[in-house]
């Protein structure tokens, strides 16, 4: 998938696209839908498939202690649109300049003068421009008049309810993982690469590794029973994960996730992990004494690994 960071960036020879615009942010089901829609209608076409991301996202840029907490942060965002097969992602600084940006100015300078594009579907609720005040309505009188074409997404429900990020954050925050799961088409994960830590887990008998989650807010936190695959191995392990802020052993409040590996011994740090949080053992919750800690640790490890012993046939490592 080629990467484009920034306008400036898309070669002057592009040959025009067929695109989607929006956050996909967790790429549930529902976007899922869209970027099969995507790559179908760039097939008949013969086009590259194309998505567009702001970058922080919009609501992220205008108020970030009140921004949604993402579901995924943009390397696991890139990961989820390369392994979907899109062919090409345009990511574009959400600043002053863009928010000021009309909507017939962003229909213009990006979408046909730059990007040249042929076919474009969003979302039934998208909006652009300075002040939302483009719509989809806009964009296909725009389209009749330069020569592309819009097409409005249809909408994807899971039970009685649309599948949407917000709703996947609902069922996280509740620890609903398998409702979670059912909504993304498969368990909620995150990704990052090992840190150096405080090395506390080796203290208390438990040795962990620090896996960075770069986010300003959680969508959930708490101790899960979890599957982790080592990015450059392929490797895969069971484990149990604290997601949270460490309230215990720290005073200054920092998204982390800590991941103890059962079986494992072996240096991870620098390496990348692949972290299925699969299911939610208990609340993250501040000890008064270190021996309190030491003793739920090992309370949730038992969890775990009763978790697993239920489920032989697909937890085989």
């Amino acid at each position: 998938m080629r990467l484009f960071r920034g306008l400036s960036n898309v070669p002057d020879n592009f040959t025009g696209c067929v695109a989607s615009i929006g956050n996909f942010d967790g790429l549930h089901l529902g976007h899922q839908r869209i970027l099969q829609e995507l790559k179908r209608a760039a097939v008949e076409d013969g086009l590259p498939s194309l998505v567009i991301l702001f970058e922080p996202q919009p609501k992220e840029f205008f108020a970030p202690q009140a921004a949604p907490a993402r579901l995924a942060n943009f390397r696991e965002k890139f990961q989820d649109l390369k392994n979907a097969g899109i062919d090409c992602l345009l990511v574009l600084p959400f600043n002053h300049t863009l928010r000021s940006m009309s909507a017939d100015g962003f229909i213009r300078d990006i979408l046909i003068d730059r990007l040249r594009i042929r076919h474009l579907i969003v979302g039934d609720d998208f909006r652009f421009g300075a002040d939302r005040s483009g719509d989809f309505q806009l964009l296909r009188k725009a389209g009749e008049e330069h020569g592309f074409t819009v097409e409005r997404s249809q909408t994807f429900t899971v039970g009685d309810d649309r599948s949407s990020s917000t709703r996947v954050r609902e069922e996280l925050a509740q620890g609903q993982m398998t409702n979670a799961a059912d909504l993304l088409g498969r368990p909620y994960s995150m990704s990052g690469r090992v840190a150096y830590g405080r090395q506390l887990g080796r203290k208390l008998d438990t040795p962990t590794a620090n896996v960075l989650v770069k986010r300003l807010h959680l969508a959930m936190t708490g101790v899960f029973a979890v599957q982790v695959t080592h990015t450059e191995s392929g490797e895969e392990y069971i484990g149990v994960a604290n997601l949270g802020v460490k309230p215990t052993v720290t005073d200054v409040p920092e998204p982390s996730l800590e991941v103890h590996l059962f079986g494992f011994s072996g240096n991870l740090y620098g390496q990348h992990l692949h972290v299925k949080l699969l299911h939610k053992i208990r609340d993250e919750k501040k000890f008064n004494h270190i021996d309190e800690l030491r003793n739920a640790i090992a309370a949730d490890k038992q969890a775990a690994k009763t978790y697993f012993a239920a489920r032989p046939d697909a937890f085989r490592f």
